[in-house]
């Protein structure tokens, strides 16, 4: 994993805008899922392009403690079970997913499982896996009646549910399908409004006995086939030069291999509405995963966009970069995304602290926020403290491309846990930045 400074200064782009191709990290939620399933099947595994991230490293980490083997050389990681109770603690770092997925899993396996991470992640509501693991007959306790990191879950003899999530949640319909793996029954989810699909597409490729009704999702318990997973890039790391790209006169950005899950795609629709225009080639598929060729490229200023209800779920990733865009262009109003408050940090809050450093204009809501159209540079800050959380950090680089003046960034060590060549690919694209 590349080093990644704690401070950065980045500088104004250019009047040629962020131009050139970048091939960014494999998808982190189909990563941390290729390691987990990997380690379920009954032989082998070959992963090729998993993220290198802090997040996808700690599921590595995780799932050898619980007894898998795994081998990487080159980028191509070999996975292989069986699993069995772990002999110490599994640190998931700052990973929610991963601990929220692995604990369905650990609840499939015999014995104590002991789940925590780091400050922030101790901080982050887990009671929404806790319930539905309990329901299923899994001894799950944790801090605060079991809605807080550590979780200490005792697995072994599973029951079937049918349940419906309070909230839409991937995390939470994942951890009860990996559950049901292991379940006595047939184990369902219902949705209200449809969440990322990665975990059924990923049962479905290596022949699970699953399947899709509406939103909801189904699996019995059964082998999983050992195929081989080729991880296609990340779309909500993808969504920062999408975003910058379309907000920035004279851009144009090629992205390859993005994973086009219609479940993750939704910030090119908004973008499409403010005006952007873009073009997808070479498309094909990826395990289970539409995959393809993506080109965003700066044609007008961007014009205003409202983000409510089903949509909000499906961008929660790439608000902060849509914001950015907006400020930068005709505006953004968001609405039901109070989830927002519990990621990393309240990233509602991160908005305004972003957008402050480089002039924009920010109300805050409980469940939202409204960004004014334009940039103020005269009121901007130029300075950005990213509270250690990845997305504010690297929204705040695109924000800065847009400034008058370098803005300084700190906390900006957190982007490793997602993107750590983020930098990197910031100067490919023609950005600038320094380590004071």
């Amino acid at each position: 994993m590349t080093d990644m400074p704690d401070t950065v200064i980045v500088y104004p782009i250019g009047p040629d805008g962020l131009r050139g191709s970048v091939r960014v990290p494999g998808d982190k939620s189909i990563s941390h899922r290729a390691f987990l399933l990997g380690s379920l099947a009954t032989g082998e595994v070959t992963i090729t392009g998993a993220a290198r991230s802090a997040d996808v490293r700690a599921t590595v980490t995780v799932v050898r403690a619980l007894g898998a083997t795994v081998a990487e050389v080159e980028g191509v990681a070999r996975v292989k079970g069986p699993l069995h109770e772990p002999d110490d603690v599994l640190d998931c770092g700052n990973a929610g997913t991963a601990l929220r997925l692995l604990a369905g899993v650990c609840a499939g396996v015999e014995g104590i499982s002991v789940l925590t991470g780091d400050a922030s992640l101790r901080q982050r509501p887990m009671g929404r896996v806790v319930e539905p693991l309990r329901q299923m007959g899994a001894g799950v306790t944790g801090r605060g009646g079991g809605t807080l990191a550590p979780l200490v879950v005792q697995g072994g003899s599973l029951t079937a549910i049918d349940y419906r999530p309070p909230v839409p949640s991937a995390q939470v319909k994942s951890c009860v399908l990996l559950a049901g793996l292991r379940a006595v029954g047939t184990t369902r989810v219902r949705e209200v409004s449809p969440t990322r699909d990665h975990t059924e597409r990923m049962l479905a490729w290596m022949d699970a006995d699953t399947g899709v009704d509406g939103n909801g999702a189904w699996v019995r318990p059964g082998p999983l086939t050992p195929r081989d997973i080729d991880v296609p890039a990340d779309p909500s790391s993808a969504a920062f030069w999408l975003c910058a790209a379309a907000a920035l006169p004279g851009s144009q950005v090629h992205l390859p291999d993005v994973c086009l899950n219609p479940t993750r795609t939704r910030v090119l629709d908004v973008l499409a509405r403010m005006g952007a225009p873009h073009s997808v080639t070479a498309e094909r598929s990826a395990c289970g995963e539409p995959v393809g060729d993506v080109t965003m490229s700066y044609a007008e200023p961007l014009g205003q966009a409202g983000v409510a209800g089903e949509e909000t779920v499906a961008v929660i990733d790439e608000l902060l970069a849509l914001a950015v865009a907006g400020a930068i262009g005709g505006g953004l109003e968001v609405r039901d995304a109070a989830e927002l408050r519990v990621k990393e940090s309240d990233r509602i809050d991160g908005v305004d602290r972003i957008l402050a450093a480089v002039g924009g204009r920010v109300a805050q809501r409980a469940d939202g926020f409204s960004v004014a159209p334009g940039i103020q540079r005269a009121a901007a800050t130029n300075r950005l403290d990213a509270g250690g959380d990845h997305r504010v950090a690297m929204a705040g680089a695109i924000a800065a491309l847009a400034a008058s003046q370098p803005v300084t960034i700190t906390g900006f060590a957190a982007v490793a846990t997602s993107y750590p060549t983020f930098l990197a690919d910031l100067e490919r694209l023609g950005g600038r930045w320094e380590a004071p």
